[in-house]
């Protein structure tokens, strides 16, 4: 069975792992502060902070743009759901937005329409790997006075307009998931360029203790922790941290065979009617976290017999992006909610393998039973 993707984990990483299990220290210490480090000189954000996972990234992020009870975040539906959990999580109402049909990403005429007196912030997610026009999403949150925050959980080793996605907002949250391009296991990453931004993640992060257990260890003097606000244990163990440091050393090397490979997949499918291929704006750089083609209406297999049409070959695919609005966790509250450009994508879209290292003969297989599948006999 050819996967729809796999964590490329090598023997560095089993061996990162291997030694910092070895000192002794494998909850949050030196390795994570190492990690953080290195993942803002990636970025070129000024701040990093290490969480437990993406999900942990974004409920942080909520809290410290001052996110509360009763207030409106605009967000894509067309999302995975942790996107929306995280607003509900602090008690604020997700405000779900269309997107833009080609891009998948949130669509900004359609957000501005959506902008009430209750409306603290706008949640911009950067879809499978491809940026959203963060310059058009920045402007409209100036404009009317609201905090944005990247949904970067797939765009790792992406960027926009020549920087590195991480490096244009003062609040963007990673994922570690194995899914994603890199991976701890499980992680996730903010990335700041507030200072005051980044000292209350920490805090948060870690009980609002007032002083890491890493700088209690290395102290000459006695330390004793304060509690300074209600905090959660939301950290990363050394041991992912380990792992993430060798993973973002082949960052580039990774992003650039997901490209070569979403090429492979460019050109071999091109001729096929009926589909849309992803396509990638000029000025954004993706990193082809997933490859979604857009069935159309005249594709010659529904979507979902596709999916099964491909098992039976011996080959994994997915359904494309969920739409939150219409899962039972979210109804009835949303029942009345219409959203018909983001559930028309969603229905209609497959995600094929992409992965490193990916096969020879597993690219070609992909492409030969695609095409057998979907070409006129």
């Amino acid at each position: 069975m050819i996967p729809i993707a796999k964590p490329y984990l090598t023997e560095a990483e089993a061996q990162a792992a291997y030694d910092t299990i070895l000192t002794g220290w494998i909850t949050q210490g030196p390795k994570v502060a190492a990690f953080e480090e290195a993942f803002a000189a990636y970025t070129g954000a000024k701040h990093a902070v290490a969480v437990s996972n993406c999900t942990t990234a974004l409920h942080l992020a909520m809290i410290v743009a001052g996110v509360s009870e009763g207030d409106e975040v605009i967000c894509p539906s067309m999302s995975y759901i942790a996107t929306a959990n995280a607003i509900r999580y602090v008690g604020a109402h997700p405000v779900f937005a269309e997107i833009d049909p080609v891009t998948y990403n949130l669509d900004v005429k359609d957000t501005e329409k959506r902008i009430t007196s209750r409306t603290r912030a706008i949640l911009l997610v950067h879809q499978i790997g491809l940026p959203a026009d963060i310059d058009a999403f920045q402007q409209l949150a100036q404009k009317h006075g609201l905090v944005l925050i990247e949904d970067a959980a797939c765009a790792a080793g992406s960027a926009y307009k020549g920087g590195r996605i991480g490096s244009h907002s003062s609040l963007v949250c990673f994922s570690f998931h194995p899914r994603k391009v890199i991976s701890t296991g499980d992680g996730g990453m903010i990335t700041t360029d507030n200072p005051a931004y980044a000292q209350r993640l920490k805090l948060l992060r870690q009980h609002g203790m007032s002083v890491n257990d890493r700088v209690r260890h290395e102290s000459a003097k006695i330390i004793f922790e304060e509690h300074l606000e209600l905090g959660y244990n939301y950290r990363m163990t050394d041991i992912q941290a380990a792992v993430g440091i060798c993973q973002l050393q082949r960052l580039d090397a990774i992003v650039e065979e997901r490209r070569k490979i979403a090429y492979r997949y460019h050109e071999a499918l091109a001729d096929i009617p009926g589909i849309r291929l992803p396509l990638e704006p000029e000025g954004y750089f993706s990193n082809y976290q997933s490859y979604s083609v857009r069935l159309l209406d005249d594709c010659a297999i529904p979507r979902n017999e596709l999916m099964q049409q491909l098992l039976d070959e011996g080959i994994s695919s997915r359904r494309g992006i969920m739409t939150s609005h219409r899962e039972r966790a979210y109804l009835p509250a949303y029942a009345d909610v219409s959203l018909p450009v983001s559930e028309v994508a969603s229905d209609n879209s497959i995600i094929l393998p992409l992965y490193v290292p990916m096969k020879e003969e597993d690219i070609e297989k992909v492409i030969a039973v695609f095409r057998r599948l979907l070409l006129p006999a």
